[in-house]
């Protein structure tokens, strides 16, 4: 039997240090699988707990860098390690973080859709929680930038510049 580039059988798949299945690819920044032995960006530590106002500073910090994918994987360990009360939060700002990383990589028609599907999950958990800025965060603000990019989206048929295009979490989006 053969060995892959990663050294494993082929065949076989990636494995993170708990045994998970994980591909150990290395990335681009728009978190696009690039072939084995290639210089890629860092990932972003998967199950990490933060406390919300690190959550916030990190990804803002990511999407600034024109990494939305990487934000992703910060909003996505909040979902899961925050309070339930707060799930839909995290999870909406996941999926415009997703919705941007789809609209900077050319799929425009997934990015449209994850941009009003996570404004408007943003939206509901406001008006539900009657929290409009949890942690700083502007949910109106952005809300309203993810509409504003998936007109633009749809309007110019063109992929964006996530960096360029990214949200101001605590406003000026």
């Amino acid at each position: 039997m053969g060995t892959t580039s990663s050294g494993g059988p082929v065949g076989a798949r990636d494995r993170d240090r708990e045994g998970r299945a994980r591909n150990a690819r290395p990335r681009d920044g728009l978190g696009r699988p690039l072939p084995y032995g290639a210089e890629g960006v860092a990932r972003q530590p998967e199950g990490v707990v933060r406390r919300p106002e690190q959550t916030v500073a990190e990804a803002q910090e990511l999407l600034d860098g024109g990494k939305p994918f990487h934000a992703h994987e910060v909003f996505e360990d909040a979902w899961k390690s925050g309070p339930a009360s707060e799930r839909a939060l995290w999870r909406g700002l996941a999926q415009l973080a997703v919705g941007l990383t789809h609209a900077a990589r050319g799929n425009l028609t997934g990015g449209v859709r994850l941009l009003r599907r996570g404004a408007g999950a943003v939206e509901e958990w406001a008006s539900a929680s009657g929290e409009p800025r949890p942690y700083g965060m502007d949910l109106t603000g952005v809300a309203a930038w993810a509409r504003r990019l998936a007109g633009d989206v749809e309007r110019d048929g063109v992929a964006v510049d996530a960096g360029a295009r990214a949200p101001r979490l605590r406003g000026g989006s």
